[in-house]
């Protein structure tokens, strides 16, 4: 099954990029009191990227710095409002304004393009739906019972929801997935030493990215392609029929709670386990039982307590918690639910910034 909260990487661009024009005064850290107006304006800040990635704004604008007048022409939006909007996203370092007030790209600015290799436009949006903006305002109520709100907010459950009432969001949630999912599969491809592997699954692996890197990277490993029917559905055109790597693969529709029909030398688990604790044990005991002795697991996860990303992990670990009553792990919780399966679990290891791979075996 696929899970919510997108884990995108980006990686250091080499394009040249003007340097902001930043007052002096806005080098000194604010005092306390600022800082802390600052952060409950924060929902001002998460707008703004919203709005500039929904109006291609990062899109329009080229190499050279440009005014916010010919920006405005560009995304056929209000050039006074627009300099507002670009102005403040200054202040964070997406855009950079320059001595003689046109505006240019910065590494985060660029990342909103859709045509950047590690574009985080979906990612943006798919943190900004509007449904968010109804669920964090009920965090409070959420904390006190440690339990999802989105029920009682939208009168169902928050994949109901999202596939029969909000179609745009459930595209949005699609390409930011995908976005993801690509970017970290060639972390993962990079990091798995596959020898001795002749056969690898990937439970609740979405549309197959990682499971794609892998075997292009090992042309004699065969794969397994395991999640809900109407995600694999739109796997990765390369594991599908016709594809370059379909002769190496089977796609099998399931729900890896219920069970998992196959044995493997290799099953990767990736940012599957935030759901309830009754659905990660599920689907580990699901691994155990399908897997031989001396069968591989490996388990990748986001930590909310061992990461340089700590902003960012901990505030969709919050997320999690309102929209589907889900958590990110500590080092210490995901240990415990691993071993509490019975799985013998050996090095762990960083993937990229923010992920982390816990290699498992099944015991004898």
């Amino acid at each position: 099954m696929t899970t919510v909260s997108p884990t995108p990487e980006t990686t250091p661009l080499t394009s040249p990029v003007t340097t902001p024009t930043v007052p002096s005064a806005a080098a000194q850290a604010p005092p306390p009191a600022m800082r802390l107006r600052e952060l409950a304006f924060g929902a001002a800040c998460a707008a703004a990227v919203r709005a500039a990635a929904r109006l291609g704004v990062a899109d329009a604008l080229g190499e050279a710095p440009a005014s916010a007048e010919d920006l405005a022409r560009s995304v056929n939006t209000e050039p006074v409002p627009l300099r507002r909007l670009l102005r403040a996203l200054c202040c964070y370092g997406v855009f950079s304004e320059t001595e003689d007030g046109t505006f240019a790209h910065t590494e985060m600015s660029r990342l909103l393009r859709e045509d950047d290799p590690n574009s985080l436009r979906y990612i943006s949006l798919w943190c900004t739906e509007p449904w968010t903006w109804e669920v964090w305002p009920r965090l409070d109520d959420a904390v006190r019972s440690g339990s999802s709100v989105f029920p009682e907010a939208f009168g169902k459950g928050f994949f109901d929801y999202l596939h029969q009432d909000a179609g745009e969001s459930a595209q949005v949630f699609n390409r930011a997935m995908t976005t993801s999912s690509v970017q970290s599969a060639r972390d993962v491809a990079e990091l798995l030493d596959l020898t001795g592997v002749s056969s690898v699954a990937d439970i609740g692996g979405g549309q197959g990215h990682v499971l794609a890197s892998l075997l292009e990277k090992h042309p004699s490993v065969r794969g397994t392609l395991l999640d809900l029917p109407g995600v694999v559905a739109r796997a990765d055109e390369r594991l599908r029929e016709g594809g370059a790597l379909a002769d190496r693969v089977r796609i099998v529709p399931g729900d890896c709670r219920d069970g998992i029909p196959f044995e493997v030398d290799l099953y990767i688990i990736k940012n599957i386990l935030e759901w309830d604790d009754e659905s990660t044990r599920r689907t580990l005991a699901n691994v155990v039982a399908a897997a031989r002795p001396g069968a591989r697991v490996v388990v990748i996860e986001n930590l909310v307590d061992d990461t340089p990303s700590m902003r960012f992990t901990t505030a969709m670990d919050l997320l999690l918690l309102l929209n589907v009553g889900g958590a990110k792990h500590t080092r210490e919780s995901l240990v415990t639910r691993i071993g509490d399966a019975g799985l013998e679990i050996g090095e762990v290891r960083p993937v990229n910034a923010y992920l982390h791979a816990f290699e498992c075996v099944v015991p004898d």
